[in-house]
């Protein structure tokens, strides 16, 4: 199985937010960027995440405004990361067996990226349809396993 850096190889920019940031414009970041989630960076270092499950239950449900509430207010704090050697698989098991749908990939102590729940899917669905293909080949006598 590959590792999480596999993954990341495709991927651009990872867009952040500082703690100070109000949640208004956090909402902008997600909308302009057709991201589910920011990550909350302060010098340099993840301290948080926010997403749209983060502003329902912590923003709407609690009565207050996006204008007025800073991110530091609402996020998720202590964030579960994984880095670029991580295996895809166990990332996997980490999204589901905590119900989380994204993961931050930190190396070195620096935010380098972010998973989301349908890449790793998406990976280990590639990775299965290879393998079964690999094992049609091999009983068929069609060729060697790449």
């Amino acid at each position: 199985m590959k590792t999480i850096s596999s993954l990341l190889k495709s991927r651009g920019v990872v867009w952040t937010v500082a703690p100070d940031t109000t949640v208004l414009e956090a909402l902008h970041v997600l909308a302009e960027r057709n991201i589910g989630v920011v990550p909350v960076v302060s010098d340099g270092e993840l301290v948080g995440i926010f997403s749209e499950r983060d502003y329902a239950r912590r923003v709407i449900l609690q009565g207050l405004t996006s204008k007025d509430t800073q991110i530091a207010q609402v996020m998720t704090e202590n964030v579960q990361t994984v880095g670029p050697d991580d295996n895809i698989e166990d990332c996997m098991k980490i999204v589901v067996g905590k119900g989380f749908r994204h993961l931050p990939i930190v190396e070195d102590g620096e935010l380098i990226g972010v998973v989301s729940a349908n890449d790793l899917l998406a990976e280990v669905i590639r990775s299965r349809e290879m393998q079964m293909a690999n094992l049609e080949n091999l009983l068929s006598g069609a060729g060697e396993i790449t």
